[in-house]
């Protein structure tokens, strides 16, 4: 390993790392040398740990859930009470509350966004005042990596999610507000929108399929690698990105783009001028052919392209 993605004596907190994705990155990043602060809901958050010291490595865990303000703090304290330093946060704790926005309860829409976006926000708030902190007694920069769990979702609104589709939206503009704000200290933020075959995921990707019975392409252990890499040195001038990540693809996102423009004739649109220039342009166009329609059809094209050289 290269001494830019060495991460000895670097601490990271991973939430949601109990199982999965989570635990994936916390195994991945121990592998790279770092200590990792393991948190979860319950008992899986220590066997994680376990796992990881078992193999060598320095893990302890924190039992809560994201979503009480105050864990983001003992997070924190623990990973520099325990191993001297706080200098990765990996966001991923979630949950699903799957349904139609015509049978969307409270609860189901209070539930998804409060772990996934009030929590991603919770431990990001309590590692950026620890930062600031620290980079005002250096008087300089210091290590700071965010990385967050968005998803495709958020791109063009998955129609049985409109709960977890408005949380992955909120948790990309979390992470391009926290890499503007952070990166005067030294930190960088950035969001990954994975594919992988988990617990969560059970219903969405079912078993591997794969003919050859090789490596699963929507392993959780591949997306785990890219995750490694943001939160080494290497990255240090990767901020405020949104990365779409499975198989053997790593996506880069463009920012949106205006797709056209539309003029008034005089000094304000009347309605009848509206009509004569927006109902035409968007004739022919179909139901489900929203403003992300063109780059989910370009990042569709390159899974399949990705499924056919894997073996999916």
């Amino acid at each position: 390993m290269t001494e830019s993605l060495n991460l000895a004596g670097r601490t990271a907190v991973v939430t949601g790392a109990g199982a999965g994705l989570g635990r994936a990155e916390a195994l991945a990043l121990a592998a790279a040398g770092a200590a990792v602060v393991v948190n979860d809901m319950g008992d899986n958050a220590h066997t994680v740990a376990e796992e990881i010291t078992a193999a060598g490595g320095q893990a302890t865990a924190v039992t809560g859930d994201v979503s009480d303000w105050s864990l983001g703090e003992r997070l924190v304290q623990e990973a520099v009470g325990t191993f001297g330093s706080m200098d990765i946060l990996v966001n991923n704790a979630g949950i699903l509350r799957d349904k139609m926005i015509f049978n969307l309860s409270e609860s189901d829409w209070d539930d998804v966004i409060r772990v996934h976006l009030k929590g991603h926000a919770a431990t990001s708030r309590a590692a950026s005042v620890h930062w600031r902190e620290t980079s005002k007694a250096a008087g300089g920069p210091v290590y700071g990596r965010v990385i967050n769990t968005s998803s495709e979702a958020f791109l063009f609104g998955s129609a049985g999610q409109p709960n977890y589709s408005a949380a992955k939206a909120g948790i990309t503009a979390l992470t391009l507000s926290t890499a503007q704000g952070l990166s005067r200290y030294g930190v960088r933020a950035n969001a990954i929108c994975p594919r992988a075959r988990t617990a969560m995921t059970a219903d969405a990707f079912g078993a591997n399929t794969a003919a050859d019975a090789g490596p699963d392409p929507l392993s959780p252990e591949r997306v785990a690698t890219l995750v490694h890499y943001l939160a080494s040195p290497a990255s240090d001038e990767i901020n405020g990105q949104v990365f779409v990540v499975y198989g053997k693809m790593v996506a880069l996102m463009a920012a949106p783009k205006v797709e056209n423009r539309f003029d008034a004739a005089g000094s304000a649109f009347s309605p009848e001028e509206l009509e004569g220039l927006l109902t035409p342009y968007f004739a022919g166009r179909g139901p489900y052919e929203n403003y992300a329609a063109f780059s989910v059809a370009e990042l569709e094209k390159a899974a399949l392209a990705t499924a056919a050289t894997v073996g999916v």
